[in-house]
């Protein structure tokens, strides 16, 4: 359809290619009532300039040519050079108008437009421009529709998780038939996973009792990544929980909800009887995501976790239906873990269209399920999206400024009892912290 569209287009553009609009074969014509109605227009256009043209090319009249030949040339020249591009402007001035008019209509009263329409604005949600997206759907409808996936991403939070997992032994066993040691995986692997419209990396770490969670070094201000992994001795790192944000400028130390580590309640920002939605893993290495409280965790006894939300698989199954309930297209981080207890870390890029333009939940849901995992969830994404491996950004965060000052990072180490990780808010309510300040 689109195609026939754009050669009406080019045909009334450009002078002299009339013609392209009068043998253009039927199977290339628009197909849809509006582009067709665009299309015989178009076409009427054309065949009213062929007629002046016609008209034009008869036999001049005496008195014409004798007026012609007095004329000062210089005078023909500018006269027929301004009227060439009078009418030159004049026709891509309503060719622009009507294709305008055509896309205007595809968009709002379409089944295709409008789907397209919502899923920019889903991914208008995600970044940090949001308020643009009222002038795709309009204030009201941007509303409902954060508050819908706020409902929604509560529900998929409430399923009770009951998987279980069976670690590995992590040391060398010897095969008494064979005589030879069989020796453990390396403790992380990274590999690289592409789909449509999106490129990134899939971390493994084949003991989850070597994560731990990272928090920034000093008071008012995050740390990006690259740089806890180094300070901690770590062996790689990913983005962990959300931050309050303000415009986008935050200086990313106030966490949204609640940070453990370790163990121990480094930050609340809910209260005592309030629940969450949180993504962690226990004092045993199982992964925990999912809405609970605070005494839920601790008599769980969860050892690392963050707050975010949603949890797209648990137990085994995922919980988006399909691309259009993936909220928009976006950089992306989510942990995710297998059976055997291996962790899983999706990092997919985004926002750079001539390398990865980003995916939607249900891309990272469908990579969790391909590399088995039982439960996963997501995490803060976006220009905080980042992988860090042996002192090295291994993916391309989105933000033209580098990597983010972050209040949480998963860290993976060798020897993570060696890791000193104190807590940065300890003796600070959250109420007295200004996240904008620099």
């Amino acid at each position: 359809m689109w195609l026939g569209v754009f050669l009406c287009f080019t045909a009334v553009v450009m002078e002299n290619t009339c013609i392209i609009l009068l043998i253009m074969p039927e199977y290339m014509k628009p197909s849809s009532l509006i582009s067709r109605l665009f299309y015989v227009g178009l076409r009427t256009r054309v065949h009213e300039m062929g007629e002046v043209t016609m008209e034009q090319a008869s036999l001049p009249k005496r008195s014409s040519v004798r007026n012609q030949r007095s004329a000062p040339k210089g005078t023909k020249k500018r006269k027929k050079k301004k009227g060439g591009f009078l009418r030159f402007s004049i026709r891509l001035f309503w060719s622009l108008v009507l294709v305008g008019a055509a896309a205007a209509a595809w968009l709002f009263l379409t089944v295709s437009g409008n789907h397209f329409r919502y899923l920019i604005a889903d991914t208008l949600i995600t970044t940090q421009h949001r308020y643009l997206a009222k002038y795709i759907i309009g204030q009201d409808e941007l509303n409902k529709r954060v508050a819908e996936y706020n409902k929604r991403f509560e529900a998929m939070g409430v399923e009770k998780d009951t998987h279980q997992i069976k670690l590995p032994v992590q040391t060398q066993t010897a095969s008494a038939e064979a005589g030879k040691e069989t020796e453990k995986p390396p403790l992380v692997e990274i590999e690289e996973v592409s789909g449509k419209g999106y490129h990134g990396y899939v971390m493994t770490v084949h003991d989850p009792t070597k994560i731990r969670l990272g928090v920034p070094a000093k008071r008012g201000k995050g740390e990006k990544v690259s740089s806890m992994v180094k300070r901690y001795g770590a062996i790689a790192g990913v983005n962990g929980g959300g931050f309050a944000d303000p415009n986008w400028k935050g200086n990313g130390f106030k966490p949204i909800g609640i940070v453990i580590s370790q163990g121990k309640l480094y930050y609340n920002g809910l209260g005592k009887n309030a629940t969450t939605q949180v993504v962690g893993i226990d004092r045993d290495g199982k992964m925990i995501a999912g809405n609970y409280s605070l005494k839920e965790l601790d008599r769980m006894g969860v050892q690392e976790a963050v707050t975010f939300q949603p949890r797209i698989i648990v137990n085994g199954k995922g919980l988006i239906k399909n691309a259009a309930e993936g909220w928009g297209i976006a950089p992306r981080t989510a942990m995710g873990q297998r059976e055997d207890g291996a962790i899983l870390f999706v990092v997919i890029d985004g926002r750079q269209p001539t390398y990865s333009v980003g995916a939607n939940l249900y891309d990272v849901q469908q990579i969790m399920l391909k590399h088995g995992a039982v439960i996963a969830a997501n995490l803060d994404g976006g220009s905080s999206t980042v992988l860090v491996k042996d002192n090295e950004i291994v993916n391309k965060p989105s933000s033209e400024y580098g990597e983010r000052y972050l209040p949480t990072a998963f860290l993976v180490f060798e020897h993570p009892e060696q890791a000193d990780i104190p807590n940065i808010w300890a003796g600070l309510n959250p109420r007295d912290i200004d996240p904008s300040k620099k």
